[in-house]
């Protein structure tokens, strides 16, 4: 009865949360003009040429709280307006290159969680020793790297000097092809599970060639987040009188490390393994960019350039709504997993 009580308190607060989030995004849009706003309404390019009856119809130039109404009206409903840098929909842009962007979370994040928790836990083995100082110093150097720096460096070596081998983009020309012809059913626009879905293995290992660098650069820096939180609850964890107490008894060392001590150990690292999820999806822009892999964050990059203001907004609110639904599925899973957290 607790968890449910404490399931329903947050998803009451998910509600201000979220109301808050476009709260902040319409304020920002009060810095542009009426003209640039009216965009924002916009359904199709035919539109572009009736600002002045848009600025009428949705009351752009009347107070603010009525120009919320008619805009949160219009968000509710599905229009984000219209995106000049790829000619369609904001909400239909968003569906089209958010596939492209789960394909890089799908193998980046448990790639990340598990060498991060590995490191982790083997740091904490032999803390002050060689391979911790060494595994450490590896996993911060790859945080420290630029996105952008690690990308290009990769993008040398493995496409400019080795001719060739892991290309950037999502797919090469015949694979393109093939994904792109009527017999190719597109399930979920994922090129990897489409193309076993189609039987399609020329399309899964030529997908996969492509997805190599950009997973590598995400996986690189970022599993230092996800090593240091396990090697500080390791060595927490370690210190505990009943790891003492099994080691007394004596259980080998093995047993401890993975029965006893690791399993405890993981509350922290699985509860911040959400919050990944979420950075990612909203960091993957650099690394989008340069392997020109199409999804939300080359689309919001390329948005941005061409000052398409609802295409900018429109990422911004999605990205800023799965951090938020991420935040609650993560508080859910720590007072699932630690019942204290529901009694505080």
């Amino acid at each position: 009865m607790e968890l449910r009580t404490y399931i329903a308190r947050r998803l009451l607060l998910l509600i201000p949360v979220i109301l808050g989030v476009v709260i902040i995004i319409f304020v920002v849009l009060q810095f542009f003009s009426p003209t640039q706003r009216a965009a924002l309404y916009v359904r199709n390019p035919q539109q572009f040429r009736e600002i002045d009856q848009i600025i009428e119809k949705y009351h752009l130039n009347d107070p603010a709280y009525v120009q919320f109404f008619y805009w949160i009206s219009e968000v509710l409903s599905g229009n984000l307006g219209w995106s000049k840098s790829v000619n369609m929909p904001v909400a239909e842009a968003l569906m089209r290159f958010l596939p492209a962007t789960l394909e890089l979370m799908i193998f980046t994040v448990p790639l990340t969680i598990f060498i991060g928790i590995r490191l982790g836990v083997t740091s904490a083995i032999h803390r002050d020793k060689p391979v911790d100082h060494m595994t450490r110093g590896l996993a911060i150097a790859g945080y420290s790297l630029p996105a952008f720096w690690l990308g290009l460096m990769l993008l040398m070596i493995f496409y400019g000097f080795l001719t060739g081998l892991f290309p950037p983009g999502r797919l090469g020309l015949d694979a393109e092809m093939v994904v792109s012809s009527a017999s190719f059913v597109k399930y979920t626009s994922i090129n990897t599970i489409d193309g076993i879905l189609n039987l399609r293995f020329d399309v899964v290992f030529d997908a996969l060639r492509h997805l190599i660098l950009p997973v590598a650069t995400l996986t690189i820096i970022n599993l230092a987040f996800i090593m240091r939180i396990m090697r500080s609850s390791m060595l927490e964890t370690l210190n505990k009188d009943y790891i003492t107490m099994a080691r007394a008894k004596g259980l080998d060392e093995k047993t401890v490390i993975n029965k006893h001590a690791k399993r405890n150990a993981l509350i922290p690292a699985v509860t911040v393994a959400g919050y990944l999820v979420a950075s990612l999806m909203a960091g993957a822009v650099l690394t989008e960019t340069v392997f020109n892999y199409k999804g939300l964050g080359w689309w919001s990059v390329n948005a941005a350039v061409q000052l398409d203001i609802p295409a900018v907004l429109g990422f911004v609110l999605f990205i800023g709504t799965v951090i938020v639904i991420t935040n609650l599925i993560v508080d859910l899973l720590y007072a699932k997993i630690d019942p204290r957290i529901r009694l505080g």
